[in-house]
């Protein structure tokens, strides 16, 4: 097999991809110049005050039940919940405990649903039986509720927390997403932009770190607010945010010292995008290695992905793959200068990070991150054996493919021992929490990422994605495929959560919570189009408002 000694060589007899990525707006120089006020001394000050005083009234027993439930919610979707775990764990282990059963029998369609929810996404067994008094003798929901705006709404976001074989809850989503849709245009003002941002995307489906800059100005307008809550959002906010801004000044000055983007010009520069992929995964201000580490972890598979989907010859591709399942400097040799710089990049930002996981923890994580980058890159030849052949699949085909070659598994299996974790005697293959975990959060980001990009890399020359598949396959419409993979969605979420909310977990929470927000990010950055390597209106303000502007703060203190 002949190989090429460089990329200019090779220039001359390969004929070259181009996808045309647009520049990132957001370059070194602008990065570097980011500046927060929020990282001086009285800011941390006044956080802990008003930190306390929202403590103060966690424990007033003088809101009751269904007051106590709304407020544990709008501190958890404030972003604020990890300032509060002992106290909201005091809270809820307190209502499950209650064995009023006649009085929750009679409480309101709103405080049903919201005591479902809140009780099982933080870890409770709650069954969907608590719903069958709010159905009527023909076994539908009452046609009274429809009046309840707020029930209504609740109870919707309630059902998107399902498993499979839940069929209340099934029932519960037809019927409010009905219900909303016709009463939608009759709400007051901050109910109605509650209404249309659920309709969008549930709650359950949101990024949490946007989800809270969100509603930091729904809470702000809403009736009975509390100040302190408001000032701790905002002044919280922009204190991460401030953390978030050092780690992508570090991330910037890597990229460039790297120089991979330069060498490698017709890759996407996509450090700003994957940093807000690794934010929206994890925004701990604690996790800051995380963030910089699965940063580097996601420019490199795009980086990649690039060579194999635009720029790579099959036989460099063939010879790249090789390489990287060697895993070994000497065989850098057969490949072109570009191909060796790439992996040079990948071997050794990878070993630096066996080396700390090794030198801190005593474990030797190389096979497994070895092994989920061999086999992210036979993925991504498969799908270039099937372009240069013109292979059409079938549905099932592609996904089983497409669920490794979307890099879900690599970040996850990264983000493992970059939480500090090691692996059990028995290796991961006894865990099914795990494996089901990496396949449900590959596939839902697979999905999404399909129907936000499949047009474009189809018109620059790509293999057919899953709505593709599934009309060559059914001879469907696309509007007809794009609902099926839309359903194919929302039952892939039911997967997630039957491993999500379960009390018998070998897996620690944290690491179970970012399994989850990786698909929560792939939803939210393909839900308006590619909104990953497109920089339209609506990735400009997402990346502005998570950060690069903070918010106004008033401090009372």
């Amino acid at each position: 097999m002949k190989s090429c000694a460089s990329t200019h060589s090779c220039e001359p007899t390969t004929n070259r991809r181009s996808a045309n990525y647009q520049p990132c707006i957001w370059g070194f120089d602008f990065v570097q110049s980011l500046k927060s006020d929020y990282m001086g001394e009285a800011y941390m000050i006044r956080s802990k005050e008003l930190v306390e005083e929202v403590k103060h009234t966690l424990d007033d027993g003088s809101m009751g039940q269904l007051g106590l439930l709304e407020q544990i919610d709008d501190i958890q979707r404030l972003g604020l919940g990890y300032h509060f775990e002992e106290e909201i764990k005091k809270a809820l282990d307190s209502i499950v405990c209650m064995k009023d059963m006649e009085t929750r029998a009679k409480e309101s369609l709103h405080a049903t649903a919201l005591r479902f929810r809140l009780l099982r996404q933080n870890g409770y067994e709650v069954n969907q039986g608590i719903f069958i008094h709010l159905k009527d003798t023909t076994g539908n929901f009452k046609a009274s509720y429809f009046k309840d705006e707020k029930g209504i709404l609740s109870l919707y976001e309630a059902s998107h927390l399902a498993v499979e074989g839940e069929s209340i809850l099934d029932e519960a989503k037809h019927f409010t997403t009905t219900a909303l849709k016709e009463i939608n245009g009759n709400m007051e003002s901050n109910l109605s932009k509650q209404v249309n941002h659920a309709l969008e995307l549930p709650l359950h489906w949101r990024m949490p770190r946007l989800e809270a800059r969100w509603y930091i100005d729904v809470y702000e307008k809403k009736e009975n607010s509390v100040p302190a809550l408001t000032e701790l959002a905002k002044l919280d906010f922009n204190m991460v945010q401030a953390v978030h801004q050092e780690n992508a000044k570090d991330l910037s000055r890597w990229w460039k010292n790297l120089g991979l983007g330069v060498e490698l010009n017709f890759a996407r520069d996509s450090l700003i995008q994957c940093f807000l992929w690794a934010l929206g995964m994890n925004p701990d201000p604690k996790l800051s290695n995380f963030r910089v580490e699965l940063t580097k972890v996601g420019v490199l598979a795009t980086t990649i992905d690039d060579i194999y989907d635009v720029y790579g010859s099959l036989e460099e591709l063939e010879l790249f793959t090789d390489v990287v399942e060697r895993w070994d400097i000497k065989a850098i040799e057969q490949l072109p200068d570009y191909m060796k710089m790439c992996f040079l990049a990948l071997f050794n930002t990878v070993n630096e990070m066996v080396y700390f996981h090794l030198k801190d923890y005593g474990f030797d994580s190389l096979p497994f991150l070895k092994k989920s980058w061999i086999d992210l890159c036979k993925s991504y030849l498969i799908e270039a054996k099937w372009y240069y052949k013109g292979h059409k699949t079938t549905l099932e085909e592609y996904l089983n493919n497409a669920v490794i070659s979307v890099a879900c598994n690599v970040a996850l299996i990264h983000s493992f021992f970059l939480l500090q974790q090691t692996v059990p005697e028995e290796g991961f293959d006894c865990i099914s929490q795990f494996l089901n975990l990496l396949h449900w959060s590959s596939m839902i980001s697979r999905l999404a990422d399909d129907l936000g990009t499949s047009t474009a890399e189809l018109e620059r020359g790509d293999v057919l994605k899953s709505i593709q598949s599934y009309m060559h396959q059914t001879g469907t419409s696309e509007e007809v495929a794009r609902e099926h993979i839309s359903h194919l969605i929302d039952e892939a979420w039911k997967q997630i959560n039957k491993n999500t909310f379960t009390n018998n977990s070998l897996l620690p929470q944290p690491f179970i919570k970012t399994c989850v927000n990786f698909a929560r990010v792939a939803l939210c950055i393909y839900q308006h189009g590619d909104g990953f390597a497109v920089i339209d209106n609506e990735s400009k303000n997402r990346a502005e408002s998570l950060l690069f502007e903070p918010i106004p703060v008033l401090m009372d203190g």
